[in-house]
């Protein structure tokens, strides 16, 4: 098989779109399932995002008369695009897919992607209530960037510092990969444990979930950037959300789980899904199930407070 064949294979297939795809839905239901055990409800099968997501496609897609149709159409497939490339640049457990010498960066901006699409989108729909939520997305957007840079420089400074590297720091997840397969997790690092709980309170406002989902507020602005979107539109930001759930416990797996490997691809591959899983029932499904949403304001503060200073911690113990 030739290299630009297998990156078609690895972009389409796995670990892009498809795998994303079956993964992030699946992910989604494991969520929703938990929640309502928690909450003492019998809650919707396992299926239901993989249901719900094609009566959406299924259905008509309505553009408003005052909206910018370009934009307002193409917001939400820049968003999933760039949600699906990131996977690519996640080595599992040392298989690599895209080779990088500063992976950390360009996942970083990626990221930003699917949530500066949502604010286009909601911009160039011309509602009020859209309005008021990219607003607060870009509110939210602010307040959790900080920390996870803090979180990606402690990382970096970590294995960088072991490794020799010239600048001290690498953001190469390659190499992070590799540190933990000869030295062991990171999480069982005394000086990453900060950095790793803060990455776990960055993840439920990566995803948009409650109690970080202010800027959709369904009771309070009927769903803020997103009140004008139906049809196959709509499900595709509920399928980029879904997928951006499944990509943030990658990274944590990535950058904090690294060293538990096996020598069988498969097996890895198994091994990396249910970490994923357990990273996302801590802190996303539990958090959900016992916390309400809290303000915009109340976001910020505790995002520039708690895990900004714990990013803060791990990166100055590093260099101690």
């Amino acid at each position: 098989m030739s290299f630009e064949l297998i990156n078609i294979f690895h972009l389409l297939v796995f670990p892009g779109f498809l795998f994303c795809f079956a993964f992030g839905l699946l992910l989604a239901g494991i969520d929703r399932k938990l929640v309502a055990r928690m909450q003492r409800r019998i809650g919707p099968p396992l299926l239901q995002p993989l249901y719900d997501f094609f009566k959406l496609i299924g259905k008509e897609s309505i553009v408003p008369r005052k909206a910018s149709k370009s934009v307002f159409l193409i917001a939400p497939i820049i968003g999933l695009l760039s949600i699906v490339i990131i996977p690519l640049f996640v080595p599992i457990f040392g298989t690599e897919f895209v080779e990088n010498s500063a992976d950390l960066i360009v996942i970083l901006y990626l990221l930003t992607a699917p949530a500066v699409a949502i604010i286009l989108g909601g911009s160039a729909s011309g509602s009020p209530y859209a309005g008021i939520g990219i607003s607060r997305e870009m509110v939210t957007m602010l307040s959790y960037e900080l920390p996870l840079v803090l979180i990606f420089l402690a990382v970096g400074s970590r294995v960088g510092h072991d490794f020799n590297v010239a600048s001290n720091i690498t953001f190469s997840l390659t190499d992070i990969n590799s540190y933990q397969a000869m030295k062991g997790m990171l999480l069982f690092d005394w000086k990453m444990i900060p950095a790793a709980v803060a990455f776990l309170l960055c993840i439920p406002a990566e995803v948009g979930t409650v109690p970080f989902d202010t800027a959709e507020a369904e009771t309070e602005i009927c769903e803020g950037p997103l009140v004008e979107y139906s049809g196959a539109y709509l499900g595709i930001y509920k399928l980029t959300s879904s997928i951006k759930m499944f990509v943030m416990g990658g990274i944590f797996v990535t950058l904090f789980l690294g060293g538990a490997g096996f020598s069988n691809l498969p097996l890895n591959i198994i091994l990396f899904m249910l970490l994923i899983i357990l990273v996302i029932v801590i802190s996303v499904s539990f958090l959900r199930a016992i916390v309400a949403r809290i303000k915009i304001e109340q976001t910020i503060k505790f995002f520039w407070t708690i895990p900004t200073l714990l990013g803060l911690i791990s990166l100055v113990l590093t260099y101690i």
